[in-house]
Order: structure tokens, then C-alpha cells, then sequence
């Protein structure tokens, strides 16, 4: 059988594939059917740039067209470089990667595997403790100039396996809850004042219940406190002007994480944002001493 593409599919094969969501859409390919279908315009695509914008429109018979400023800018490609001394280990900035680009464990250091990094940003309004940077990699190269097909084509590879996997592990988790509720179902409920029968045994969970309840409120209780005081010491970082980005609405253990990582942060002698400068720098120097590459450095 020949596959016959739809013009989704077309528009899809000429989109760089960052999954950057700067379009105004999920992902590439929403914003592939939303142009097939009238829905967006074809010049909302910033990593694409005016090379996406005129490859689109000559697929459509469309005359070529300014990028769309409220989508963004036309930019070399940045990379995504972690801090490894600030990086508390919350995995906010893995699960926003489309392409599973950054690896690590839960409180433990991530890192960006570089050239899987798209520059998609994503990652960046997530962590708690702004120890992300989005370094300009690709010299004066913008847009297409600053990538090709072939790391396009990978991006996508990347992305379907990733969103593969989520829709696996949300069947996964649906069908757990699933089988508690039914085994909750059927664990058999005396009537009040009735008396087991000989042999029985009452089930284990009843007599502990009072146990587990108590425990419970105990760690509400503790969360709390410490939510209490992660919040005041905010407010006094905040006030110094040392407090970290990017923190509200981050649950209790993120917060105490938080904590302790502006606590290693002065017991280093690091000022905020001092870390990402140096970074910049590094970055600055290694660009001035070597000739500007499409290819991103190998990770560390």
C-alpha cells in the first residue's frame, strides 16, 4: 500500500521539531494540524524562523510572511546547562523536557545530555531554584541555519517515544488505582455489634487504623511547620535579595529542598545568580577561543 500524507503531515515534515510550544501548541504536530486546518498561521514558529516561515509558505501557495513577534524572536539555538551545585534533584525540569533530554534521579543532580537538547526552554520555569541556563550555542546562526533535518527528525523520534511512555505509565497508574479500589471493594464489612465467627480473625487493617490515622495527622502537622518556616526564610532571602526564582506554588518537600540547597548555596559563598553568570562566562570564552559550530558540545 502507498501512504498518501495529509497535508498535516507535510506541514509536520518541514517544522524543526523542538517541541518548544512558543507556537501557541502543545507540540510540532498540533500545530501542524491547526495550520492544515485554517486554525493558526504559518508564521508562529520561532525556531523555524524565516526559513520555516517561507519553506511553509511555499507549500501552501502563500506569500512569505514576517514571523508572528507575540510567538517570539528568531535566536541562535540555546542549550540548557544545569547547575550541578545548586540542582536540588525535584525532577520538574525532566518532566517538562519533550524529548527526555535530561537525565538524573529525585534528589539526586540532573544533567543535559547536549546534543539531544533542542533548546525548547521548557525547562527553565519549572525549577525551583532557577539553576537553569539557556546558552546560545550556534554562533550567529539562527533558525534553520542553526539546525538541520536530520536533528529534526530526531527531536520527533524522541518526542513520540516520549509521549509513548507517558500514555504507558498513565494506563499503568490507572490500572493500580483500579485494582485497590477493587480490592478495597471487596474486603467484607461486619455489621455493628456483630460477633466473628470462631476462628476468625478481624483484619489487621481495622485495628491499625487508629494507628495510621494518628501517624498521619503527625506528618501533616510536621509538612506544615516546615511549609511555616521554609516561608519565612523565603521572605527573608527574598528581602536580601537572595532568594531563589521560580517558587511559588511548589509543593512542602519542594520547598524544604529549596532550603537546603540556598543553605549550600551560602556555605559555598555563592551569591544568587552568581552561579549562571559563571556559566555564561565559560560560555563566553569557550566561544572566543573556538569557531562557532551548528553542532552543541558534548555534555559533562
Amino acid at each position: 500500500m502507498t501512504h498518501v500524507k495529509t497535508l498535516a503531515d507535510r506541514i509536520e515534515d518541514l517544522l524543526p521539531q523542538t517541541q518548544c510550544t512558543k507556537c501557541g501548541y502543545p507540540a510540532c504536530r498540533p500545530y501542524a494540524e491547526a495550520v492544515a486546518s485554517g486554525e493558526a498561521n504559518y508564521n508562529q514558529c520561532p525556531p523555524g524562523g524565516a526559513e520555516g516561515i517561507a519553506r511553509l509558505a511555499t507549500l501552501l501557495g502563500k506569500p512569505v510572511i514576517p514571523l508572528n513577534s507575540a510567538n517570539g524572536i528568531e535566536r541562535p539555538r540555546p542549550l540548557a546547562v544545569i547547575d550541578e551545585q545548586v540542582c536540588i534533584g525535584c525532577t520538574l525540569c525532566m518532566q517538562a523536557c519533550p524529548v527526555d533530554a535530561i537525565v538524573g534521579a529525585p534528589k539526586q543532580m540532573h544533567t543535559v545530555i547536549a546534543e539531544l537538547c533542542t533548546g525548547c526552554d521548557l525547562c527553565v520555569p519549572p525549577c525551583p531554584v532557577d539553576c537553569i541556563a539557556m546558552l546560545p550555542m550556534t554562533g550567529e546562526a539562527t533558525g534553520w541555519d542553526a539546525w538541520n533535518q536530520s536533528l529534526a527528525d530526531a527531536a520527533r523520534a524522541r518526542h513520540n517515544r516520549h509521549e509513548t511512555r507517558l500514555a504507558r505509565e498513565r494506563d499503568a497508574a490507572e490500572a493500580r488505582a483500579a485494582a485497590r479500589r477493587a480490592a478495597s471493594a471487596s474486603v467484607p464489612t461486619a455489621a455493628p455489634g456483630a460477633v466473628p465467627a470462631a476462628g476468625a480473625t478481624a483484619p489487621s487493617d481495622i485495628s491499625a487504623a487508629p494507628v495510621a490515622d494518628d501517624a498521619a495527622a503527625k506528618k501533616r502537622a510536621i509538612i506544615q511547620a516546615a511549609l511555616e518556616r521554609a516561608r519565612q526564610k523565603k521572605e527573608e532571602l527574598a528581602a536580601k535579595g537572595q532568594g531563589p526564582l521560580n517558587t511559588e506554588n511548589v509543593s512542602a518537600d519542594v520547598q524544604a529542598q529549596i532550603d537546603a540547597a540556598e543553605a549550600r548555596r551560602h556555605r559555598l559563598g555563592l551569591a544568587s545568580g552568581e552561579n549562571t553568570r559563571g556559566l555564561e562566562q565559560s560560555s563566553n570564552e569557550s566561544s572566543e577561543s573556538k569557531p562557532p559550530s551548528n553542532s552543541p558540545p558534548t555534555a559533562r
